[in-house]
């Protein structure tokens, strides 16, 4: 699983974290755990394969608020059964 944060600005409550929130499963149908948080001015979400970081900006800026970066990483589950 990738793991895909962005900062964003212009998010002022909560119907503007559904709005990004929903704009990001639209645009990519995979995405799962998508959240958004207008206090940290960010939203994340998990996929399989690491998403096209131009194509998430456009939607993102499409939607009226601003992407200002993408970060993706490896992600793994940490539980009380996992293992090393």
């Amino acid at each position: 699983m990738i793991k895909t944060i962005m900062k964003i600005e212009g998010m002022m409550c909560g119907m503007c974290e559904a709005h990004v929130s929903d704009a990001i499963r639209k645009g990519f149908s995979t995405a799962k755990k998508v959240s958004a948080s207008r206090s940290k001015g960010e939203a994340s979400f998990l996929t399989e394969e690491a998403v096209d970081s131009d194509l998430l900006k456009k939607i993102i800026d499409s939607t009226g608020y601003t992407c200002l970066s993408v970060e993706s990483a490896p992600f793994e589950k940490k539980g009380l059964f996992s293992r090393k």
